[in-house]
């Protein structure tokens, strides 16, 4: 118990019930008695079939793909929970979706990313523990504290592991320099950046190279992989140009619509992911190895639980 003597309770909606076991694994507490599903008309049905009054509660779901059947879940929950008297009440969205609309890029855009902090915050969150937001100035479109954490560590320490020589860091275009600087002076290697134009949305041309690549072990790191356009067709410039191998890693595998195809396909050795979104069937393939985010997320939930520092997880 924290010092104002709250129960920690930990509820999982549909969308990474995985992730929620194993994060209650890792704090050695069991999973809430919550059942989600839906009415024949599609509807969201949410029970709480346990007492919360009081307890400092914390809600895991990520809102990807059905983005807004999983929100709608969150959301709920979240009405719920607070209808039953819970001390506090913590949104664990280790996947932010419409995170990518997060400003007008031309007129009439709805700037969907403060939308969504907006429902969250309305429906009676107390607070907010996410992963690698697409922009970070979404912590700033909450009106209540968030805490948000970083994989690149835990991708970082994986490939410390496989001890490669000769790695050069590459970041996939100009808005993930600073994610790929991060990632390089973990390992200790320097950055390229592929200069690239994106004629119009999902679509990725590749243009040019900065930097060293030629005959070194290269890296492409992203905050996600979506349709894998960028990665795939990065990794195939890094070998026209000369790279030895190529690796790719990101915190959250969306892989939606031709991903998969493309990854098989590809030129990439292999592609490390984060277990932020739930990985179908399907989606499994040799190439990709999914590192786990749950020792990380419980040790976040067990800070904010003592009240302790959760920025201190990042100077160890």
């Amino acid at each position: 118990m924290n010092e104002k003597g709250q129960k920690i309770k930990i509820f999982s909606g549909n969308s990474n019930k995985n992730l929620a076991l194993k994060i209650c694994e890792e704090l050695n507490i069991e999973l809430g008695d919550a059942v989600v599903e839906t009415f024949s008309d599609g509807e969201i049905a949410v029970n709480i079939n346990e007492t919360v009054r009081g307890a400092d509660v914390y809600v895991i779901q990520s809102t990807n793909y059905p983005g807004n059947n999983h929100l709608m879940e969150l959301l709920i929950m979240i009405d719920a929970l607070k209808r039953a008297s819970a001390g506090r009440i913590t949104a664990v969205i280790p996947y932010y979706g419409y995170a990518r609309q997060d400003r007008k890029t031309k007129a009439r855009d709805p700037i969907t990313a403060k939308l969504v902090a907006d429902l969250i915050t309305t429906a009676g969150a107390d607070r907010v523990l996410s992963m690698d937001l697409h922009a970070p100035q979404i912590q700033g479109y909450f009106n209540i504290p968030v805490d948000h954490l970083l994989g690149v560590p835990i991708l970082a320490q994986y490939f410390k592991q496989l001890s490669l020589e000769d790695v050069v860091v590459v970041s996939p275009d100009l808005g993930s320099v600073t994610r790929a600087r991060n990632f390089a002076n973990l390992l200790d290697a320097p950055i390229a950046i592929i200069d690239k134009r994106r004629p119009k949305a999902n679509v990725s041309e590749v243009m040019n190279i900065i930097g060293e690549i030629k005959d070194k072990n290269v890296i492409l790191i992203d905050d996600m992989i979506d349709t894998a356009g960028t990665i795939t067709q990065g990794a195939k410039a890094l070998k026209d140009f000369g790279a030895k191998k190529v690796y790719a890693c990101c915190t959250h595998p969306v892989l939606s619509g031709p991903a998969i195809e493309r990854i098989k396909d590809s030129v990439l050795e292999e592609l490390i992911v984060l277990d932020t979104i739930v990985l179908s069937k399907e989606k499994k393939l040799d190439k990709i190895k999914v590192l786990s985010v749950a020792p990380l997320f419980a040790e976040a939930i067990k800070r904010i639980y003592e009240n302790a520092s959760v920025s201190k997880l990042f100077d160890e």
